[in-house]
Parts: structure tokens; C-alpha cells; sequence
């Protein structure tokens, strides 16, 4: 069925979108999608099943008001009943959802109301915003040790153009061959070489293909890739655009998580100028031809899978695909598609500005140029850092974070699939893929969110449980299945006398590993493995 809706939907590609029409069309109440079964040839159930699929479409989600944030950063702070009783007097209940995170982790209140964000001491002006007064966020702090290659030396918009037009006029496999020399990894996550991903694309046959930027940054405790599309734009569409000049791509998608408002809005003002710049004549008097869209995301942790983003992106339900094919060969409609994360190309400008080899000499050998890091609020200098890869662990804590406010037993860093640090374990690691990978981690996106001594880590598992039970895309049974029993597993043994056979919990981690179709389900037991390993003693208690 979903080879059928990418096949019928792209007919009309990216202009009019079967996705952006089924947002437009669910409605809280009464949708009717006579329209769009007409338009795209697809059946009403269809229609209605995969609109259906998404939280901010889902009709028996309707009628909410407000959301409070139930990511794991503001779970850990502690906060989220005061803001929930906060609204409670201007909403009814009812009224009140829940996100999973609003990216304010380095001040926690988080919550949402009308189409806005806010945290911190905005939770105590509620009165005024549910009045429309207008009220301006605290900003986050924004540091740089080391290179500074996205926040200090980032040119501006004007020069940023000037720059992407002259390197425009550059040789395609020179461009390429810079980018593979430099070592650049993913920043989503996997690490994965961009240069690989685009020499792919490019080498690909095909009347169509596309780029796309994995703005979907739903890990509670991120908000570097928040930062970039809001105050660095124009290095995110000058990388994309980079992108499709190597892998000979024409067009373009920015596709941007919902709960980020603010972001959707600066990155849709930026496109209009560069979407100007084309079609222009290089030297070689080849038409460059590249055009930017922007996609508004509606509520699915899952989108930031790179498969389950492609088919969300053609009006299917956000479900995973199994690989291969991969994105390079079948992508985007059944092209060839690089997907990348927003990091990773903001950073493409710098790379073939500066050259392949520079910014090698950055970094590690394994793990080139520098990282954003996203330190959440139980820092006494929280906020957002860029650092060479390669420093110290300790550095980033104890120098630039100014240590904890409060007694920390261990950071997950990473997002919820990442590694689960215990501090004693600082002083033995770098901000590198290959340094957390060999001490048994993940550097992952590299968001780090507190443990407290103060909260149970049996808690903390059946929350990361219960996270992706809910962000599951139901496809597979190991993660739709496993995630909803080990929630079960951890409720039943901290509110009875049930104790969890070790045993039982082995296979279930192992099942999930091995058997689920992504990094949701399959990344999951690493965390609670780290947690079994270095909490024995406080989690005992509960395994037999």
C-alpha cells in the first residue's frame, strides 16, 4: 500500500503535497477528505488512516488548548506539575496534551500554548499570554572552546550567499572530494560520512533526486539543531544546497518538527532568498538549478528515522522501511535521496570553504571537526557549547557546564537511545564517536540530560520504556511489543512485590536489539544495559 500512495503522490511532488494537504484537511472535527481522494487518487480510509497516524492529526487527540512537556529533561528537573496546576486555572483539564519536548531543557517549565513555546518564568505570566500579550523568552547561553566553526566564525547572510554562489562555480567532484576528505560524520546519531551518502546520490541514475534535512529533532534534551534553524539558517539552506550541487540533486526538503515553531517560521523567510539565487549559469556554464521547501511536521518522534521522514514526507503513515533499499538508491517517491541530519549540513559551508584537509585537522582522526553540545539544567552553566571533538568529557562538565547544581549520579547523553554515564566514568571519556562507542556508549547527538541521586533509576528506565512504547510506529512487533512490556515489567516491580526474572528482561532486551527494524527499539536496550551495569546495587532490588 505505501509503495502505492509514494507512487500516486508523486505525480504532484513537492509543490502540492498529499502530506501538507492532510494536515491542512484533519481538522479537530468533521474532516472530509473527498478532496484529496479526488486529487491523489487515494481512498478516503487512506487518506483519513494516515493523517490519523500523527499526534497533532490524530482527531481523538482534538481540542487541546495548551501541552505541557513530558521530556525527559523536564521530568528529571521536577517541574512539570507546577506548570500542569498553572494552567489547570485557565484551561480545563481536558484541554491540557502532553509533548515530549519543547527543546527548553536548559531552563525546564516547559509548555506550549497557541502556536508558541514557552519555560522558566514564563510559566508564571500564563495570566498574560492567554490574554495575548506577547512575552519574550529568556535566551540560552551560547559558548564556544575550540574552533567555533557554527557559532563564532559563521559568516552572515549576505556573506554566506556571496560565498555559496562562488563555491557554486567550483567543479562538482572537486566539491565532492573535499567533503570525503574532510571525515565529516553525521551529527544525528549514527556518525555515518556524508560524503559516502552524497557520492552515492550522485552516482545514482534517475529524472529525479532530492536532499533532505532531518530537522525532526525530537530526543528530550536537544536543542542544537533548534539553535541552528533559528540563528543559523542560512548555513543550513547553504549546506543543502551544497548537498544537491555534489549529488546533482535539484530539489530539496527541510522537514521540521512541529513543536518548533519559531523554527518553521525563520526557516520559511529564509528559503525565499535563497530560493532566488536559482537558476544561475557556473563556470562552466552549466545551469545550476536547486529549489527549497519547508515541511511542517506533525508530532511523531519516529520522523526522526530517516525512512519513516521520507514516507511521511509523501502522505504515508510515518512507518519505517526495511533496508535495502536504501535512501540513496530509493529515497524520496523511489529516488535517490540523501537525508541528513541539520548539524551536519551547516557545517558543509565551512568544509568547502576552508577544505577537506583543514577541517580534518580538527577533531580527532576518527571524528573530525567539532560537536554542539546540549547541557540541560541541572548544569550551573546550562545551554548550548561547541567544542572540538576530541575534548575531554570532564572539560565540558566540570569547565564549561561549572559542574551541577545538585548531587548527579549519571548523564544520558545522546538522547534516549544514547548512553547512560555514570559520573564516575567522566574523567575516561572524549566528545568522540570512537571514545563513547569503545567504553560501551553513545555520543549520539550529544544532548546530556541529568540523573539526579534524587531519582530512582527504576523510574528513569520505565520512563525511557514508556517514551518509545509511545513513539513506536508500531511496524515491528519486537519494539511495538518489547517497549510496552518492559514499561509493564518496571511499573509492576516498583508498585508491588513483583520481582523482574533477569533472565526474562535479557530476552526482552535482546529481542528488541536484534529484532527491531530501527534505532528506536534496537537502541533502546543500551541505556538500560548501562543502567544494569553501573546501578546493580540500586536496582536489585527489583530483579531476582
Amino acid at each position: 500500500m505505501s509503495r502505492n500512495i509514494r507512487n500516486l503522490s508523486a505525480r504532484k511532488g513537492l509543490e502540492d503535497n498529499l502530506f501538507e494537504r492532510l494536515a491542512e484537511t484533519a481538522q479537530p472535527e468533521g474532516a472530509d477528505f473527498s478532496a484529496i481522494s479526488e486529487d491523489f487518487l487515494v481512498g478516503k480510509a487512506t487518506a483519513y488512516g494516515n493523517a490519523s497516524f500523527y499526534d497533532f492529526l490524530n482527531p481523538e487527540k482534538a481540542g487541546k488548548k495548551a501541552f505541557v512537556c513530558s521530556g525527559s529533561a523536564c521530568l528529571l528537573a521536577g517541574t512539570q506539575d507546577g506548570v500542569r496546576q498553572s494552567l489547570c486555572t485557565h484551561f480545563a483539564e481536558k484541554e491540557i496534551g502532553e509533548v515530549y519536548c519543547l527543546g527548553r531543557c536548559y531552563e525546564n517549565r516547559a509548555f506550549h500554548v497557541d502556536g508558541k513555546n514557552y519555560s522558566g518564568q514564563d510559566a508564571d505570566q500564563i495570566p498574560a499570554i492567554t490574554g495575548g500579550e506577547k512575552i519574550e523568552s529568556a535566551r540560552y547561553a551560547v559558548r564556544s572552546a575550540g574552533s567555533g566553526v557554527l557559532t563564532t566564525q559563521a559568516p552572515g547572510f549576505d556573506e554566506c550567499l556571496t560565498q555559496l554562489k562562488s563555491l557554486l562555480m567550483r567543479d562538482r567532484e572537486e566539491l565532492l572530494r573535499e567533503i570525503e576528505q574532510s571525515g565529516l560524520r553525521g551529527r544525528g546519531g549514527a556518525g555515518f560520512p556524508i560524503g559516502i551518502k552524497l557520492a552515492a546520490v550522485k552516482k545514482e541514475k534517475a529524472d529525479k533526486k532530492y536532499i533532505v534535512c532531518n530537522a525532526d529533532e525530537g530526543d528530550p534534551g536537544a536543542f542544537s539543531d533548534r539553535y541552528l534553524l533559528e540563528e543559523r539558517p542560512h548555513l543550513v539552506l547553504a549546506g543543502m544546497a551544497l548537498a544537491g550541487y555534489v549529488a546533482e540533486a535539484e530539489e530539496g526538503v527541510v522537514y521540521i518538527r512541529a513543536e518548533y515553531p519559531d523554527s518553521i517560521e525563520i526557516q520559511r523567510a529564509a528559503i525565499q532568498r535563497f530560493n532566488a539565487l536559482f537558476p544561475f549559469r557556473n563556470a562552466k556554464g552549466e545551469e545550476v538549478r536547486f529549489k527549497l521547501y519547508v515541511f511542517k511536521a506533525q508530532g511523531a518522534y519516529i520522523c526522526g528515522e530517516e525512512t519513516a521522514l521520507l514516507n511521511s514526507i509523501e502522505g504515508n503513515r510515518a512507518e519505517v522501511r526495511t533496508r535495502p533499499p536504501f535512501p540513496a538508491q530509493y529515497g524520496l517517491f523511489g529516488k535517490p535521496t540523501a537525508v541528513n541530519n541539520v548539524e551536519t549540513l551547516a557545517a558543509l559551508p565551512f568544509v568547502c570553504q576552508v577544505g577537506g584537509s583543514a577541517f580534518k585537522m580538527i577533531g580527532t582522526e576518527k571524528s573530525s571537526g567539532t560537536k554542539l553540545i546540549s547541557l540541560d539544567s541541572h548544569f550551573n552553566k546550562p545551554g548550548l557549547l561547541e567544542v572540538d571533538m576530541g575534548t575531554p568529557l570532564a572539560t565540558v562538565v566540570h569547565d564549561l557546564g561549572g559542574g551541577f547544581k545538585e548531587p548527579v549520579k549519571a548523564m544520558h547523553i545522546g538522547g534516549p537511545l544514547g548512553g547512560l554515564v555514570p559520573v564516575s566514568k567522566i574523567n575516561d571519556l572524549q566528545i568522540s564517536f570512537e571514545s563513547f562507542a569503545g567504553q560501551g556508549f553513545l555520543l549520539g547527538h550529544a544532548s546530556v540530560i541529568c540523573i539526579p541521586e534524587r531519582f530512582p533509576m527504576a523510574q528513569y528506565i520505565e520512563h525511557l520504556f514508556a517514551f518509545t512504547a509511545h513513539e513506536s510506529c508500531g511496524k515491528c512487533f519486537p519494539c511495538r511489543l518489547g517497549s510496552t512490556r518492559g514499561k509493564e515489567l518496571f511499573q509492576k516491580a516498583q508498585n508491588g512485590n513483583y520481582k523482574i526474572p533477569r533472565e526474562l528482561l535479557h530476552d526482552l532486551l535482546e529481542t528488541l536489539e536484534k529484532g527491531s527494524l530501527c534505532a528506536l527499539g534496537g537502541g533502546l536496550p543500551l541505556p538500560v544495559r548501562n543502567a544494569l551495569t553501573y546501578f546493580e546495587a540500586e536496582l536489585k532490588q527489583y530483579l531476582v
